[in-house]
């Protein structure tokens, strides 16, 4: 049923004021009846039994402000087969409410732990994204300010999807800033701590793969260690192009685990583009990947867009080029150097 104002002069703007011939059923014509007109409904009948009724049926006919008649219905056996449907149907929509709520608190909490503003860096811009393909994801990228002009830069994907891997994601965050004070001075030592952390408090076989730089401000130099995840990208400011590879195993999955760093040198124009697989694997309709050279086409065609500007046009991208509903969740990080 929609209300609407008719255009003057039509049949319908002639039909103001008539009886609408619709008829509303309810449990309880008097108590409604009662309960509307303290509000101010004008009831040209009030509620009355019609001799055809039996005793089992009420009804009572009110007006809206323009003169629209309409009925109000209450006949027994009709009202309690209908309200028998509508609690069923209620009883068997709650598990899916409830499920609802409790999925929209946990995109909630999530979106927290994602960082909430930006350690203040001099000779590097940077930014970062992140489309989970559910209402929450096992993709996560951080910002860690380890002092004196220092800078971490976390990307991360948990093995799995959905609730499971939100809750694993928040454990590697948690492992990650309260052990950063390290990652500086024995930035080893620093992952070391992060997968026994990891190992310890998730099931067996749950694992993340993890890439963590650290920028140094004065040297505009970059250390690095790659466990396990796609290799980030350097592009050069003369367009050449570095990998940064693995360096080690997934963290999380070995007790006996051990990393290595490697180091670069960044340059004026310098970027550094880190991302998740579900950016590289997205499918097209044939079965065909979106992959690392159309990754890189897109992000030299907007290399001179402002940064989170480069990530939307690269994430969308990405999404375009598959069909299908999103598989994996989309994390991208970029740095350029000034």
């Amino acid at each position: 049923m929609a209300l609407v104002v008719p255009p003057e002069g039509s049949v319908e703007h002639q039909r103001i004021g008539q009886s609408t011939g619709f008829s509303f059923l309810t449990e309880d014509v008097r108590s409604l009846f009662e309960e509307w007109s303290r509000r101010g409904v004008h009831f040209p009948l009030p509620p009355m039994e019609p001799s055809w009724g039996n005793g089992q049926a009420r009804y009572a006919v009110f007006e809206d402000a323009d003169g629209n008649s309409f009925s109000l219905i209450e006949f027994d056996e009709a009202t309690r087969t209908l309200e028998a449907e509508r609690r069923a149907q209620s009883a068997r929509l709650e598990p899916e409410r409830h499920a609802a709520r409790e999925l929209a608190i946990a995109k909630q909490v999530q979106t927290r732990l994602f960082p909430q503003h930006q350690p203040p860096i001099r000779t590097l811009v940077y930014a970062g994204t992140c489309h989970p393909a559910r209402t929450v994801g096992g993709d996560y990228y951080d910002f860690l300010d380890l002092g004196s002009g220092r800078l971490g830069l976390v990307l991360a994907d948990i093995a799995g999807k959905g609730i499971g891997a939100a809750l694993l994601m928040a454990n590697l965050q948690a492992a990650l800033r309260s052990q950063c004070a390290t990652a500086w001075e024995e930035p080893e030592r620093f992952l070391r701590s992060v997968n026994q952390l990891l190992y310890e408090n998730t099931a067996k076989g749950d694992y993340a793969t993890l890439f963590f730089a650290e920028y140094d401000d004065d040297t505009r130099k970059l250390r690095y260690s790659n466990c396990g995840h796609p290799p980030a990208l350097l592009l050069r400011g003369d367009d050449s192009l570095e990998r940064f590879g693995a360096t080690c195993t997934v963290a999380g999955l070995f007790e006996k685990w051990d990393c290595t760093m490697e180091e670069r040198e960044l340059a004026p124009d310098d970027a550094v583009l880190l991302y998740t697989d579900g950016v590289t694997e997205a499918l097209n309709g044939e079965g065909e990947e979106f992959g690392e050279e159309r990754l890189l086409e897109t992000t030299r065609q907007h290399r001179e867009l402002p940064l989170p500007e480069l990530l939307a046009a690269v994430a969308d991208q990405a999404r375009r080029f598959s069909p299908h509903e999103q598989a994996d969740d989309i994390t991208l990080i970029v740095a350029k150097c000034t």
